[in-house]
């Protein structure tokens, strides 16, 4: 007899249908598994049977073959267990087969028959409701994770006895609801903690206001960790679409809990012996990278010029983008990367250029560490901040802003993009293209004026111009202006210059 019941496969972040197929015939006991899946599944034909026996289910000493299809998809993990069984449940006759109509079934299956969590949970409920599933079925730790899904029935299943029960009328089976969201985390890293660094917090200010690219660059313990842990808690917490996406791609990377929808902006600092698959994304079954990991949040590469300059060079596509694109054999998979990207690093090996007899390099090994940067990863950042060690008197009188009173800038500052955009995608000011930025509604004739003379003498180039334009406007949000003016435009190009002298 034939059975087939709807389950799920991930391909990149995004869920693809797949029938598990199980036919029982009479022959040479045998149990062949087909459908390109990789250890994993092939491995399922072992935890299925010791799973079925273990629950009191006879094992049919047929031959079976189970497919998963569309067979030229490349499976991967164990998320097909339970829908193995269940279909083999139906071809042996131990449950009805039209029980399995409109169902679809995604979890692991432990020996003893218990139903395991699996990694894309989300994905695959969001993938049954796109199919027109009626109900799906989920490990009992995971269902409030599939039940965030609106439009979809979801039931919580405990082991495959309970399973069988459910398919086969005997029992009625446990709707789960949304798992309620925890609150927002604080961290307790308050901007007021950092002192005698004004230019540095204006433009972490900036950064979270418009979700700009920032380095810094300054000697050791100057600052530079401290200031960029602090951003997440200036940017407001996700919501909607934004907060799905972001839960969704932690479930496919296997960093959910299966808790409620994700509403803290992710911050990633990966160490700098990073490679460029852990940073892009990659693998044999790509897997998204640290730089889609930090979707909508922040990304933080410390010791920038420590990082392999390929690594580093992987990521200006996406820098531009906002997404990347991982090709290997078996295909193409296509990974979000929208983020706000924050670099620190020391001006040389030492750490201590420029401040007389401290720095112990010299001049070509200053430009051989400086050269560890290439200028177009360089030229994709929009704010270029130097660091300085304050003095004494810097120390004791001046401090900044608390996080409460930048945050509420920055939340004042989205409102006023909201309502200059309140029909775009534009989700922030980063993202903006330069026909919007231009438009006499937004930018004054004088401020554009000074755009292009910096243009024209050489201190932005194209690329340059569009990115200072963006934080220029972003500046004048900040003060809740309606157009950009020549000083919006003015602290942005400063903030485009670097230490060393030069320009990007």
């Amino acid at each position: 007899m034939l059975a087939r019941v709807a389950t799920f496969a991930l391909s990149a972040l995004d869920p693809v249908r797949v029938t598990a197929e199980v036919d029982v015939r009479p022959g040479l006991p045998a149990f062949t598994l087909v459908g390109l899946g990789d250890v994993a599944v092939r491995e399922s034909r072992e935890r299925v049977r010791s799973a079925l026996l273990n629950s009191g289910f006879d094992f049919p000493l047929r031959r079976i073959v189970a497919n998963l299809a569309p067979a030229s998809l490349k499976k991967a993990g164990p998320a097909f267990d339970a829908a193995l069984a269940a279909a083999l449940l139906a071809a042996s006759e131990q449950v009805p087969v039209g029980s399995l109509d409109g169902v679809a079934v995604f979890a692991e299956l432990s020996l003893g028959g218990e139903l395991r969590g699996c990694r894309g949970t989300l994905a695959a409920a969001e993938g049954a409701r796109a199919s027109g599933i009626e109900l799906l079925l989920v490990a009992e730790e995971r269902a409030g994770e599939a039940a965030l899904v609106t439009g979809l029935k979801v039931g919580a299943i405990r082991d495959l006895q309970e399973l069988a029960a459910v398919l086969s009328g005997n029992a009625e089976v446990r709707l789960a609801r949304p798992t309620i969201e925890t609150a927002t985390v604080d961290s307790g890293l308050d901007l007021a903690d950092v002192r005698g660094q004004p230019h540095a917090s204006r433009a972490l200010e900036i950064a979270a206001a418009g979700s700009h690219n920032l380095l810094m660059e300054g000697p050791p313990g100057v600052g530079k960790t401290m200031l960029a842990r602090r951003l997440p808690g200036l940017i407001p917490p996700l919501a909607g679409d934004e907060a799905l996406e972001v839960t969704r791609i932690q479930s496919v990377a296997g960093l959910f809990d299966g808790g409620g929808l994700v509403r803290q902006r992710p911050f990633r600092a990966p160490h700098h012996t990073v490679s460029p698959a852990g940073l892009v994304g990659g693998g044999s079954v790509p897997m998204p990278g640290e730089v889609t990991l930090a979707h909508r949040g922040v990304l933080f590469l410390d010791e920038l010029s420590e990082f392999p300059r390929h690594s580093l060079d992987a990521l200006r596509q996406p820098l531009e983008d906002g997404s990347v694109t991982v090709v290997r054999r078996s295909g193409a998979a296509t990974f979000p990367a929208r983020c706000t990207l924050v670099a620190a690093t020391n001006p040389c090996p030492c750490g201590y250029a420029g401040q007389g007899s401290r720095c112990h390099c010299d001049q070509q090994a200053i430009d051989r560490h400086q050269r560890r940067l290439s200028g177009p990863l360089v030229d994709r950042l929009d704010l270029l901040v130097a660091l300085a060690n304050p003095t004494g008197d810097q120390l004791r009188s001046s401090s900044s802003a608390s996080t409460a009173e930048v945050a509420g800038r920055v939340v004042a500052a989205h409102a006023q993009r909201n309502l200059r955009w309140p029909q775009s995608t534009i989700r922030s000011n980063a993202e903006a293209p330069e026909a919007s930025l231009t438009d006499q509604r937004c930018l004054s004739k004088e401020a554009l004026e000074a755009v292009d003379a910096a243009y024209a003498r050489g201190l932005v180039g194209l690329r340059g111009r569009v990115r200072v334009l963006r934080v220029a406007r972003t500046i004048a949000d900040l003060r809740e202006a309606g157009l950009t003016g020549v000083e919006d435009v003015l602290e942005a190009l400063s903030m485009r210059l670097r230490v060393d002298g030069g320009t990007q």
